[in-house]
């Protein structure tokens, strides 16, 4: 296995489809995600999976049942388990994903933006 760094830059570069996470490493049964999201998600949970979500760049926004939360730049929020959320974002965002293998972006939701098959790039 050759080690190498990964440039979030030019990995965004590649791709401009909305809500559509790509894989860029994984660990430890972890995958490190990378998505550009723009406009209103689903209100979802995830049953066994913690999801953390870091703002790249942009502002991103997440709706939970009594508040929302406002993530800027350099920030990162940690939804547990079970917590029904929804990301949003007014203007483009870009975001890392750090969880395990197993979550589905749409977490107990199945619908069109459900993607059940991850690009690796």
């Amino acid at each position: 296995m050759e080690i190498q760094t990964i440039n979030l830059d030019e990995k965004f570069k590649t791709f401009s489809a909305h809500w559509t996470p790509k894989i860029v490493g994984e660990l430890n049964g972890q995958q490190v995600k990378i998505a550009k999201l723009k406009g209103e998600f689903v209100m979802h949970h995830h049953e066994n999976e913690d999801e953390l979500f870091f703002v790249i760049k942009g502002l991103l926004y997440i709706e939970l049942l009594d508040k929302t939360l406002e993530i800027g730049e350099g920030e990162f929020v940690i939804i547990p388990k079970g917590v029904p959320h929804k990301p949003y974002a007014k203007e483009e965002v870009e975001v890392l994903l750090f969880e395990p293998a197993s979550t589905l972006n749409t977490g107990n939701v199945q619908n069109e933006r459900t993607v059940d098959h991850l690009d690796k790039i």
